[in-house]
């Protein structure tokens, strides 16, 4: 098994019509051993911002706290809030400048632009970019997620459409992986604010 399934994850985002989603399973496990059911895999950089990094779990705690101290550094320095393609790129230059010994995450970024846009991306573990207008996943239901929002994801979705595309795609994909799953927590991200939902999903 590889390092990046050994304690499972998931993780989505997804874009709509001046909107954003971001969602994660709630999983924590050692291999097929579940420890917690509540572990936190996504964190907001700022109230436009969101991150979630699947992969191996004690990375995952090392890294928010980074991200939070380079946030807060870049806004001390230039005196103004960092935008999403920024962040990407500091992201990912974090990770590469750490290539020999990585950091065995991939991050999933989502946020929404000063005029409105939704912005998304992808990244492996050496800080490698992936833009994309429609969705991003990553973990070890990442193939799953893939078929169900190929399958669900629409051109312009509202909010609440966005919303309930975007779970039924997390739900239905971790139910078929053993190693993530154990309900989810969905973020919209919209210009008058953040909806923050938490969803049941099975616990076998």
């Amino acid at each position: 098994m590889s390092i990046m399934e050994y304690n499972g994850s998931a993780v989505v985002a997804m874009v709509g019509k001046n909107c954003v989603a971001i969602a994660t399973d709630k999983r924590l496990g050692q291999r097929a051993l579940t420890v917690d059911m509540g572990f936190e895999k996504v964190a907001p950089v700022t109230d436009n911002i969101y991150i979630g990094l699947a992969g191996l779990a004690t990375d995952v705690m090392t890294l928010h706290d980074r991200f939070r101290m380079r946030v807060n550094l870049y806004k001390h320095r230039e005196e103004r809030t960092i935008e999403p393609k920024t962040f990407s790129n500091m992201v990912s230059h974090m990770l590469y400048e750490r290539r020999f010994g990585p950091y065995f995450v991939e991050p999933v970024i989502a946020g929404l632009e000063k005029n409105g846009q939704p912005f998304i991306c992808s990244m492996d573990l050496i800080g490698c970019i992936n833009y994309a207008d429609d969705f991003v996943v990553a973990g070890t239901a990442a193939d799953n997620l893939f078929g169900m929002c190929e399958s669900l994801w629409e051109p312009d979705l509202g909010p609440e459409e966005l919303f309930e595309t975007v779970s039924q795609a997390m739900l239905n994909a971790v139910d078929r992986d053993s190693m993530s799953g154990w309900g989810a927590v969905v973020h919209i991200l919209t210009p008058d604010g953040v909806i923050t939902r938490e969803l049941k999903g099975r616990m076998d």
